[in-house]
């Protein structure tokens, strides 16, 4: 995540276009809107195929922008959603977004794919299926700060059940539902590009940007390549 500094070029003005991506789910999709006084305006949504990010992202954001008639010159800024999810996803979707933003100096803004569902359903906490019977997981108490962690059974028995848990997916439900019983799941479509658009919009009328420099993923799992490292390593130890 960025550090939240303020980008030279201000608080988007009022008409201004915003694009925001998702790559980081089993899907993608890509986003275009724009400010009409308070409102947001959704011109256009381009779902993607997963496993094809790399492959149709940028043509994908191309056509979405020239569909509108407009170009990267008339962004005033780009939401991001930075993980967690597929390495790969995020990866891709991170790399088009430095792409896309830097020569023209278009401000970003970063948002994690559980607070985009956690704001789409109204439940404070939520998951996402993470494969290998794990969850990501966001819970939200009252009174105290979010987070965000990789939980499977052990780390699910230990964290206090909450009373409701957002979830779009049948394997996060599942596992929630054998680890808390007693709470309620609340089924909620998937996150979209258009849902993380109506979620950074107030950052970008403020001007609160994140620092292009630092953007990286929200992965809350190592990869492959570092867990199957270290465990050669350990064997020939």
């Amino acid at each position: 995540m960025g550090n939240g500094n303020l980008f030279p070029r201000g608080p988007m003005p009022p008409g201004g276009l915003m694009l925001s991506i998702d790559t980081c789910g089993p899907s993608g999709s890509v986003a275009l809107g724009r400010l009409a006084g308070r409102d947001l305006e959704i011109l256009g949504e381009t779902e993607l195929a997963g496993r094809s990010y790399s492959a149709v992202l940028v043509s994908a954001v191309s056509e979405l922008l020239a569909g509108n008639e407009v170009g990267l010159k008339d962004l005033g800024g780009i939401v991001a959603v930075n993980g967690p999810g597929s390495f790969t996803g995020v990866r891709v979707g991170l790399s088009a977004v430095k792409g896309l933003a830097e020569g023209l100096q278009i401000p970003v803004v970063a948002l994690s794919r559980l607070l985009v569902l956690s704001r789409k359903a109204g439940v404070p906490s939520c998951a996402l299926d993470a494969h290998r019977d794990e969850v990501f997981l966001r819970v939200e108490e009252m009174g105290q700060q979010a987070k965000e962690l990789l939980a499977g059974a052990r780390e699910l028995a230990a964290q206090p059940a909450p009373l409701r848990v957002a979830v779009c997916d049948d394997s996060a439900a599942v596992l929630l539902q054998a680890a808390w019983p007693s709470t309620q799941m609340v089924r909620c479509a998937a996150p979209l590009a258009s849902d993380a658009l109506r979620l950074g919009e107030s950052r970008l009328i403020a001007g609160i940007y994140d620092d292009l420099a630092l953007l990286d993923g929200h992965y809350l799992r190592r990869s492959d390549a570092e867990i199957f490292g270290e465990a050669a390593a350990a064997k020939r130890l």
